[in-house]
């Protein structure tokens, strides 16, 4: 079959497969509700932390099975048994019940602020120790405080650290507040790839899609020692550059004191703006 033939039955085979994917949807939603209905009773009565965070877990994987989303966690032997923060890339609301599923219950995600405010949401995250931070300038320096207290005090963290996602791939910038935490801890930082979950829930469409999710655990990056001015701008480049490498998605943009891969658009467009201001 030609490529103009292809072109033509496109859009009889999406006409095809519309009822399909409506339909796939339905019983996402339903799975969803009945799972999430489920985890709400569980965590309203379950009166430890980490039975909590175990309850969460299993209701997460159920989901993911149910929705025809089969998760595979590679490498997970690289996290290390002891408090460590974890960062990873941000594609898609599916992010965080995947990583719940994933990862041991021990760790607590650190969460933009304005979701304290969701109904239903918020009292499930609070159930499992969740942090909320602003993203406001004038409320960072006080959420900072509080999570490297609890960096200080062995908690493990996860982070999202571009804050937000798209629908287009590729990786934004990274905020510093999970490198500050881990090196203010001493802990291990272990950066994280999440793939498969931007194609199952786009962010924008209504529409889910069954299909296979990964979660890649990289090899842990210790901090430097050192003054945490240069410590922390220097743990954040090296776990970007790592999800970047294991990724395989554009650099979508960096924060002005983080390094810019050589060979990247960003970089050439760099060099030629400095060499255009040099005399």
């Amino acid at each position: 079959m030609t490529a103009q033939a292809l072109r033509r039955a496109f859009p009889l085979l999406m006409l095809f497969l519309a009822p399909l994917r409506l339909a796939y949807a339905l019983w996402a939603a339903v799975c969803f509700l009945a799972v999430g209905f489920t985890a709400l009773a569980l965590l309203a009565v379950t009166p430890q932390l980490p039975r909590r965070r175990a309850a969460a877990r299993h209701t997460a994987r159920a989901f993911l099975w149910l929705a025809a989303m089969p998760l595979t966690v590679k490498h997970e032997e690289r996290l290390p048994a002891g408090q460590c923060v974890v960062v990873c890339n941000h594609a898609s609301y599916l992010d965080g019940p995947v990583l719940t599923a994933a990862l041991p219950p021990r760790f607590a995600f650190v969460i933009k602020r304005e979701m304290s405010v969701v109904p239903l949401a918020a009292m499930v995250l609070r159930r499992l120790g969740s942090q909320f931070v602003h993203r406001n300038r004038t409320q960072v320096s006080a959420d900072a405080r509080r999570l490297l207290r609890n960096a200080s005090q062995g908690h493990s963290l996860v982070f999202f650290p571009e804050g937000t996602f798209v629908p287009a791939p590729g990786v934004h910038k990274f905020h510093t507040g999970a490198f500050a935490s881990a090196v203010r801890a001493g802990c291990p930082l272990v950066p994280a790839v999440l793939r498969g979950t931007r194609r199952a829930l786009t962010p924008g469409l209504a529409l889910p899609l069954p299909g296979p999710l990964e979660l890649e655990i990289l090899p842990p990056i210790t901090p430097a020692p050192g003054a945490a001015s240069e410590a922390v701008p220097a743990l954040r480049d090296a776990a970007r550059a790592a999800i970047l490498a294991a990724l395989g998605e554009p650099d979508l943009t960096c924060s002005d004191d983080t390094v810019r891969p050589p060979d990247t658009a960003p970089a050439r467009s760099a060099r030629a703006s400095s060499s255009l201001r040099t005399p």
